[in-house]
């Protein structure tokens, strides 16, 4: 009754994650419109080079890992612009004493933090705001950004999320609404930042995990006030959560190094736990056919398939957690891509991949080596039969989706990619280090 009354409010549900049917059409936050890293509706292009099938690229002043969200015919893009005014670091008693990754030569560049707004069709910046400058107060990763926390929108306002440097909700003509500071997060080693919000209904939830008092917080995403904050038992931890609704409530699930957590999303009361041993948690959970899949894969590995419904308290003895996964091909940096009962792993950070049955846990193949990717930073993305595999190098892989390894095709574009892409109707959008490139399959060879 639950899932028809929904049915008639114009909502869709997949996998337990609800999502509005207009949001189905495009890109809303980093994992898709149905946060599994699926593209709903697509035609998007297996084939492309500079040459060929590219509508248009667009350079993107300054260096951002965030992974653009679209909405109509707009490109949400952060990135943070060095604006070559130095001085001196101000290290904090804190970082002196817990952390190596402060600048060491005494000075650090002061940051523009922007967001820009692209033009779907001919890739022009419809508008540019800067949405705080500021001196980074603390390093990021060598492979790493100080704007890798990807947006959100809900197609009303777009929310642009830099961390350390603030929440900032902006309408769709560039106005801002309201602004929040969290304060700074101190993480492991300077490693810097990463996670990102979430929207559900009225809400916008965001995980702050790092070397002090960490918590995971809901606001109110029409003026930024804080609806609920719980503090979370956590060391430093880069995932985002993921948003599923049960029977019994819609619940906020987080990765973590200490362990998976449910929150009620109306209170922030814990729902469910289950305790885990890794560190550096990147990948985001994802979900499908009423079960959520977890997993991490530095100093220790996991995949969890675990089942909500009707979840209570530790699950470490449960009939929740339906399967278990601990061998070394579990994904470090990149999540999961889960599709039509395929979950799609890259091992560490390397060109590696192993496909999984989500239902039962069996591997169809594993420890498949991607010649030409030696480095990935950015998760699959899938649509209809393909898979898309995005090496940093600039070579991109379009696998057939299914039990057995089929390249479809092999492509090669001059930027190095950190950002995972993002695919609507005919187009696919890549992120590069340097360019905003749309592959069109509409566009004259």
């Amino acid at each position: 009754m639950r899932k028809i009354i929904l049915l008639c409010l114009s909502l869709y549900v997949i996998g337990s994650v609800v999502q509005t049917q207009e949001s189905l059409k495009y890109w809303p936050e980093w994992r898709g419109p149905v946060s599994t890293g699926v593209a709903v509706h697509g035609n998007s292009p297996v084939s492309w080079s500079e040459t060929k099938n590219l509508k248009w690229k667009t350079a993107i002043p300054g260096l951002g890992y965030a992974t653009p969200v679209v909405w109509d015919n707009k490109i949400f893009i952060l990135t943070a612009v060095e604006t070559g005014r130095k001085v001196e670091h101000q290290q904090t008693p804190f970082t002196k004493k817990k952390f190596q990754g402060a600048p060491t030569d005494a000075t650090t560049n002061i940051h523009e933090y922007k967001i820009l707004t692209i033009d779907r069709q001919d890739g022009s910046i419809l508008w540019e705001r800067t949405a705080i400058t500021k001196l980074p107060h603390q390093s990021t990763h060598p492979t790493g950004s100080w704007a890798s926390n990807s947006p959100v929108t809900d197609g009303t306002h777009i929310y642009a999320y830099f961390g350390s440097a603030g929440l900032y909700c902006y309408d769709m003509v560039g106005d801002l609404k309201w602004k929040k500071d969290f304060g700074d997060m101190n993480t492991v080693d300077g490693f810097g930042e990463g996670s990102s919000p979430v929207l559900y209904g009225d809400k916008i939830v965001i995980v702050w995990d790092h070397e002090g008092e960490s918590f995971i917080t809901a606001l109110d995403k029409n003026t930024g006030d804080e609806l609920w904050r719980k503090f979370r038992n956590e060391p430093t931890s880069w995932s985002s959560p993921l948003i599923f609704e049960t029977s019994q409530s819609t619940q906020v699930i987080t990765n973590g190094t200490n362990r998976i957590r449910s929150y009620d999303i109306e209170t922030g009361e814990p729902i469910w736990e289950y305790p885990v041993s890794t560190a550096n948690v990147i990948p985001t959970p994802v979900a499908e056919d009423g079960i959520v899949y977890i997993a991490n894969g530095y100093q220790g590995n996991y995949i969890l398939a675990i089942r909500p419904e009707g979840a209570r308290g530790n699950l470490t003895s449960s009939e929740a957690v339906l399967w278990q996964h601990h061998e070394d091909d579990s994904p470090y940096t990149p999540s999961p891509l889960l599709m039509k009962g395929f979950m799609y792993v890259l091992k560490s950070n390397n060109g590696i991949l192993s496909c999984f049955d989500a239902r039962t846990g069996k591997p169809f193949y594993r420890y498949q080596r991607l010649r030409g990717i030696n480095e990935v930073f950015a998760s699959p993305v899938g649509v209809h039969e393909q898979v898309y595999l995005v090496g940093r190098n600039g070579t991109i892989i379009v696998i057939k989706l299914g039990s057995t390894f089929e390249i479809i095709a092999k492509n090669r574009l001059d930027d190095y990619f950190s950002a995972s892409p993002v695919i609507v109707e005919n187009e696919i959008y890549l992120r590069g280090h340097r360019y905003l490139y749309c592959i069109s399959n509409t566009t004259p060879e």
